[in-house]
């Protein structure tokens, strides 16, 4: 009698998923962290035309004096068993239809999560904060 590959998908309290793609009684797992879950939803964020920047604005300050990986900032997640809910707090820039732009980083998000990881995206809440003027040489708005 043949044995057939089942494939199951786990995740551990801390949201770190396990897919097991050998016999179930084997200990076979891959482990992602919240903290990939996270860096994704901000990547698929900042690829949406009109995203200026992400967090709020005394935390995108202090990124400015202590520079490193931003990818997180603006960005907690919440990671179950098998599903992920996602808040974000974007800058936009002037002039862009500012529902339109959120509506595609919830879509956007939520894909990526889904592609990479598996987990079900059942939320991906985006709160806008600031919008980004791109002031002319000089300074001045004419």
């Amino acid at each position: 009698m043949a044995k057939t590959e089942e494939t199951a998908v786990a995740t551990t309290r801390s949201g770190a998923a396990a897919r097991n793609s050998r016999d179930p009684n084997e200990a076979s797992s891959v482990t992602i962290d919240d903290t990939v879950v996270s860096k994704i939803a901000g990547l698929a964020a900042r690829e949406i035309p009109g995203v200026n920047s992400m967090g709020k604005s005394f935390r995108r300050l202090l990124g400015r004096v202590q520079p490193g990986d931003s990818s997180t900032q603006g960005v907690n997640v919440e990671v179950g068993t098998k599903e992920a809910a996602v808040d974000l707090v974007i800058v936009v820039d002037y002039g862009v239809h500012i529902p339109t732009v959120a509506e595609q980083v919830q879509s956007r998000v939520a894909e990526q999560i889904e592609a990479m990881t598996h987990f079900s995206v059942k939320e991906v809440n985006v709160e806008v904060t600031d919008v980004s003027i791109e002031l002319p040489p000089g300074g001045r708005v004419e």
